[in-house]
């Protein structure tokens, strides 16, 4: 089987990857020259845990090509994946440019039928309106559209394309059904579960999931906002209720709001939409302003709990990225926390193990980046932890108080233990947990 996927950023890379594994001949088009000259010399544009590997050894076996040629690329396919950027518009909505633009030009590509497949995040709607456009490009040619919306997580994404909690597919066709039912063959045999659905309830779901998983990162903020008041525990809050099987314990964990490269453009997205519709989320209007609001009163948590002032003082910031295990910077906490810091006077030190390069890119200029955690910390006044990568679990608090000018930490991401810092003479500040 051979398929197309047009766009080598994060989800069309590890999808155009994991379809090779897959056993299918994979053709991925990649327009910017830089991303598509490292490709060819074996370098990966993102950072993701074990897909070095994954495309080296399908670039190998031949089922895995990259290539500039659009025309040649879906030479012969059954299925073309639309895998481009859907950004943040200026008024909110997903820009669907890049989308529409792809599209056009596989219609005048193709020469016999294929299923165009969005993998891109659209608006509810779009199938249908891509599916007018096709008809009005190639009126001569059977073309079906379908949905398939991915689910994959940062840092754990190739699992997740493996091993998927589901797949959905929205199309009425019976003839794209079975073509995308054989590309996904290898899932039947494990029990993946496979949703079939329509258009316009496939693009929804992937909305409506990562708005629900947002509204409970959101949910757990505020309850750690009101345990820092009444003296309660939010991790214990969290255990309790996530123990409820109708709740779950994912994404119940407390911190400085939620970033990356979904859940702030897709809310912001789905609220649009919903109103457009004449049906209006106040859930998902009230997600997207208490994250915008909690981002932005981070560093003030910070000032405060430096005595009021940071000015002048040396501040090591611990983890830049969104999220650990990325080198993504979108819509990082970090950004207006670090921003804010650098305002209001502070020398900022800062550690990521590996999204130096893409912070430089969005953080202020003036920011010092280390090589290490103690390289950051050596003569800092406080530590403020953003990013809870595993390996600054494990310091040492006698070697850092031993490196520390002060003794102020925050811990955004409550990785310490505030028993073991206080008593290293640390004044430890948490999320959510009862002063000492």
């Amino acid at each position: 089987m051979r398929i197309a996927m047009i766009g080598g950023g994060y989800v069309g890379l590890v999808s155009g990857a994991c379809f090779a594994e897959f056993g299918v001949d994979v053709a991925l088009v990649e327009a910017d020259p830089a991303r598509l000259a490292a490709l060819h010399a074996g370098r990966i544009p993102i950072y993701e845990p074990g897909l070095e590997h994954l495309v080296a050894e399908n670039v190998a076996a031949g089922r895995l090509s990259f290539g500039a040629d659009l025309t040649e690329a879906v030479r012969g396919v059954e299925a073309v994946f639309i895998a481009v950027g859907t950004p943040r518009g200026a008024d909110g909505h997903a820009d669907l440019s890049h989308v529409f633009a792809a599209v056009e030009q596989v219609a005048q590509a193709l020469t016999g039928y294929a299923v165009i497949v969005t993998k891109s995040t659209v608006p509810v709607g779009t199938g249908r309106r891509l599916a007018e456009r096709l008809r009005a490009v190639r009126p001569d040619l059977a073309l079906d559209v379908a949905s398939n919306p991915e689910f994959l997580r940062e840092g754990s994404a190739i699992n997740d394309f493996m091993r998927p909690d589901r797949v959905v597919i929205g199309t009425r066709s019976v003839r794209a059904q079975e073509v995308l039912r054989r590309l996904y063959r290898p899932l039947y045999l494990i029990e993946a579960p496979i949703l079939l659905t329509d258009l316009e309830t496939a693009e929804l779901t992937k909305y409506a999931a990562n708005a629900f998983l947002a509204m409970k990162v959101t949910f757990i903020n505020e309850m750690a906002d009101l345990c820092e008041k009444v003296g309660a525990d939010v991790h214990d809050v969290a255990r309790g209720i996530g123990l409820d099987g109708r709740i779950g314990r994912k994404f119940l964990h407390p911190g400085p709001g939620f970033g990356g490269s979904c859940f702030p453009k897709d809310t912001l997205a789905l609220m649009h939409l919903a109103q457009d519709a004449g049906a209006p989320s106040r859930l998902v209007e009230s997600v997207v302003a208490v994250n915008d609001a909690r981002k932005a009163a981070m560093a003030e948590r910070i000032i405060q709990a430096c005595g009021g002032s940071v000015q002048g003082k040396q501040i090591a910031v611990l983890g830049l990225t969104f999220k650990p295990e990325t080198d993504d910077m979108r819509d990082a906490p970090s950004i207006p926390i670090v921003t804010d810091l650098c305002a209001a006077g502070a020398l900022v030190r800062a550690f990521d193990p590996v999204g130096a390069a893409q912070a430089r890119k969005v953080l202020p200029q003036q920011v010092e980046y280390c090589r290490d955690v103690m390289d950051a910390a050596t003569g800092s006044d406080a530590i403020v932890v953003i990013t809870e990568w595993n390996e600054f679990r494990a310091m040492s608090p006698v070697k850092l108080s031993q490196a520390m000018r002060g003794r102020v930490v925050v811990d955004l991401r409550n990785i310490f233990d505030p028993v073991a810092m206080r008593e290293a003479g640390f004044a430890y500040h948490g999320v959510g947990r009862p002063a000492a």
